[in-house]
C-alpha cells in the first residue's frame, strides 16, 4: 500500500482563518508569548507556565522522539520477530492513552503484508469482547498488554480472559504469546515475568498517557504491525524542529494553541470541533482524549466535538472553532464546501494538510504542544487527570462490593416504561419532574435544560456497533439543528479515561444523557467472583455518581436486553422532545 509521496519530509500546512476580534486578541497573546520568552521556557521545563506545581515532571515528550530514533533498532528487531513467528493478529488490550494511538495506526494503515492485522480491546462490554475472540485464533496471536501503572483495571481483567483462552490452545506456552508496555517496576511487569512474557517495554515515567502516542505504548504496537516506524518518526522529527521555533507566529505548536486557549479564555469558544477527512476519520478519538484529559479540569477546558453531523452554518453557536485536518489525497467536494462556508460565516477555522499519512507523528506531536500551550493560557495543569481517577476509585469501590455481596448495590428508577428506565440523583430528578411522569416528559424536560452555549452528551454503554451509531449520531443531528448546540457522544467504558475527564472536570455546561442496557450474554472474568457486565455496569455507575457530584445535569436511561429495538424508541422520544 502507498502512503503518499516518498520525497524528504516536509511539514504539514497550517493555515487559520479567523474572525477580527479574536485575531486580534491572539496577536495580543502572540506578543505576549514571545515578550515572555515563553517558548524557551516551555522547552526548559518551566512549571510557572502552567500552576507551578509538578508539570516539570511530565514534559518527556518533548525529546522522545530523538529517544525512540536512537533505539530504532528495538523496533526493527521486533517487527522482524512477529513476522518470523507468522501471527495473524495482534490484540492490543489497552485503554485511554495506551490503546487509542494504535487504534488510529489500525484504521489509517491497515493490515500489512507478513505482519499481523493489529485490532484494539478498549471496552469491558461483554459482546465486544465475544466478537474479539471470534475473530482470532490464539495460537496465532500476539496479544500486548498496555497499561502505563500496570494496575488498571481494564487491562488486567482482558489480560486475565485472553491468557485463560490461550492457555486453552497453547498450554504452557501462552506466555510466549503475550508482550507488555509498562512502566518500570510495575506490578504488570511482575506479572509478565511470572507468566513468561515474550517481551517487556517500558513507558517513560515523564510521560503521561494522553501524551504518549510516540513512545513505546503507540510505537511498540506500530512496529509490530509492520509499520515504518523509522519514517513515522523521521518525519516527525521536522514538527520538533519547527515547534521550538522561538517566534510564536512561526511555531505550529505555539500558534495553535495560542489561538486555542485565548479562543475559550477570551471569548467562551470552548468547543473545538474536529473535522478530518476520509483517510484520518479515526484521528479526532486522539485528539478527544488529548484535548479533554488535558485541559479539562477546575471548570475549565477544551470540550472536543468529534464526528458530529454537518449542520446548516447557521445552526452553529458563537462558542466553537472549527479544526479541518486534511490527507491531501482525500476529496470530498462536500466537506470542502462545508468547511468554506463556515469560514464565510465568520467562524474560526484552522486547517493542516498531510501530504503523507505518515504525518501522523508530526500532528501528534503538533497537537501535544498546541494542548500544553492552551493549558497554559487557560491557566490549568496540563498534565494530571484528577477526575478521571476519581471515577476509578468509585468502580473499584463497586465492583469490591460485589465481589463481597454478589450484587451491586440496589437502585429505584424515576419512572420504568416498558422496560426502558430512568435513573438519575435526587437534584436532577426533582429538575425534570416538572413537566410529568412519564419517560417521554422527564426526557423533554432534561433538554429543555439546554442553554445557549451547552453541549449535549451521549454516554452510551451499549455495544460499539454500527447500527447503534447511527442512531446515535441521528439524535446528535436532531439535538444539534433543534437546539444549536455542540453535540458529543463515545462508547462507554472507552470515553472515561479521555472525555470523562472534561465532562466532570471542565464547564459545567453539559447535559448528558447516559444509556445502559441489561446484558443479553455475560462473560465471566476468570481468577474474580465477576463478570465483564458487572465491571461495564460498575464503570457507568462510577461515572454517573461523579457526574451528579459534580453538579452536573444527567439522566441515565436504562435499556432492556433487545438494545437495537429500545435504543429506537428512544430515538423518537428524544426526536418529540426537541420537536
Amino acid at each position: 500500500m502507498s502512503f503518499g509521496r516518498q520525497a524528504s519530509p516536509s511539514l504539514t500546512s497550517y493555515s487559520q482563518n479567523l474572525p477580527a476580534d479574536l485575531e486580534k486578541a491572539v496577536d495580543q497573546a502572540t506578543t505576549d508569548w514571545k515578550g515572555g520568552r515563553k517558548t524557551e521556557r516551555f522547552w526548559n521545563r518551566d512549571a510557572a507556565l502552567w500552576t507551578d506545581g509538578d508539570e516539570s515532571k511530565w514534559l518527556g515528550w518533548l525529546d522522545i522522539v530523538d529517544s525512540q530514533l536512537a533505539e530504532i533498532a528495538k523496533f526493527k528487531a521486533l517487527a522482524a520477530d512477529v513476522r518470523e513467528d507468522g501471527f495473524s493478529h495482534l490484540l492490543l488490550l489497552g485503554m485511554g492513552g495506551s490503546s487509542i494511538a494504535p487504534e488510529v495506526f489500525s484504521f489509517t494503515y491497515g493490515s500489512q503484508i507478513g505482519s499481523p492485522e493489529l485490532l484494539v480491546l478498549d471496552s469491558t462490554d461483554p459482546v465486544q469482547i465475544k466478537n474479539f475472540r471470534s475473530r482470532i485464533d490464539p495460537a496465532r496471536t500476539l496479544f500486548c498488554v498496555s497499561s502505563k501503572s500496570g494496575t488498571t483495571l481494564e487491562p488486567n481483567i482482558y489480560m486475565q480472559y485472553f491468557y485463560d483462552e490461550t492457555r486453552k490452545v497453547v498450554a504452557d506456552r501462552a506466555g510466549h504469546h503475550f508482550i507488555a508496555i509498562t512502566d518500570p517496576g510495575s506490578k504488570l511487569e511482575g506479572v509478565a515475568a511470572k507468566l513468561g512474557f515474550r517481551h517487556v517495554y517500558h513507558g517513560v515515567p515523564s510521560i503521561g498517557g494522553g501524551y504518549s502516542a510516540l513512545s513505546d505504548f503507540g510505537l511498540i504496537p506500530h512496529a509490530a504491525a509492520g509499520y515504518d516506524t523509522e519514517k513515522l518518526l523521521k518525519r516527525t522529527a521536522t514538527m520538533v524542529d519547527a515547534c521550538k521555533n522561538r517566534n510564536p507566529a512561526e511555531n505550529p505548536g505555539v500558534k495553535l494553541g495560542l489561538l486555542l486557549g485565548t479562543a475559550s479564555a477570551k471569548f467562551q469558544r470552548d468547543k473545538v470541533t474536529l473535522i478530518c477527512s476520509r483517510s484520518i476519520h479515526d484521528l479526532g478519538a486522539w485528539l478527544e482524549q488529548l484535548l479533554a484529559e488535558s485541559t479539562g479540569k477546575q471548570g475549565y477546558g477544551l470540550i472536543p466535538i468529534d464526528r458530529e453531523p454537518f449542520a446548516l452554518t447557521e445552526d452553529y453557536g458563537s462558542d466553537r472553532v472549527f479544526a479541518y485536518i486534511k490527507f491531501a489525497r482525500d476529496n470530498d467536494s462536500a466537506m470542502e464546501e462545508h468547511v468554506s462556508e463556515l469560514e464565510s460565516a465568520g467562524q474560526p477555522v484552522v486547517r493542516i494538510v498531510m501530504d503523507d499519512l505518515y504525518d501522523l507523528g508530526q500532528v501528534f506531536f503538533h497537537w501535544e504542544v498546541a494542548t500544553a500551550v492552551a493549558g497554559s493560557v487557560i491557566g490549568v495543569d496540563a498534565f494530571n487527570q484528577p477526575d478521571v481517577e476519581t471515577t476509578k476509585v468509585v468502580t473499584r469501590e463497586l465492583t469490591s462490593e460485589f465481589e463481597k455481596t454478589g450484587s451491586l448495590p440496589r437502585e429505584e428508577p424515576v419512572v420504568d416504561s416498558d422496560g426502558i428506565k430512568l435513573f438519575t440523583d435526587e437534584a436532577n430528578a426533582k429538575a425534570i419532574s416538572q413537566g410529568g411522569s412519564t419517560i417521554g416528559a422527564m426526557i423533554r424536560e432534561h433538554l429543555d435544560r439546554i442553554k445557549p452555549g451547552d453541549y449535549f452528551g451521549l454516554l452510551a454503554y451499549i455495544p460499539m456497533f454500527p447500527e447503534h451509531e447511527e442512531k446515535l449520531h441521528r439524535i446528535r443531528e436532531q439535538v444539534l439543528r433543534s437546539k444549536h448546540v455542540a453535540t458529543v457522544f463515545g462508547f462507554g467504558p472507552r470515553f472515561l479515561p479521555s472525555t470523562g475527564q472534561v465532562y466532570k472536570g471542565g464547564p459545567n455546561s453539559g447535559v448528558f444523557v447516559q444509556i445502559t442496557c441489561d446484558e443479553p450474554d455475560d462473560l465471566p472474568v476468570p481468577e474474580t467472583k465477576y463478570t465483564f457486565g458487572i465491571v461495564k455496569a460498575a464503570q457507568a455507575r462510577g461515572d454517573f455518581q461523579v457526574l451528579a457530584e459534580r453538579k452536573r445535569r444527567a439522566v441515565r436511561i436504562h435499556l432492556g436486553k433487545n438494545v437495537g429495538a429500545e435504543l429506537e424508541r428512544l430515538t423518537d422520544l428524544i426526536s418529540a422532545a426537541v420537536e
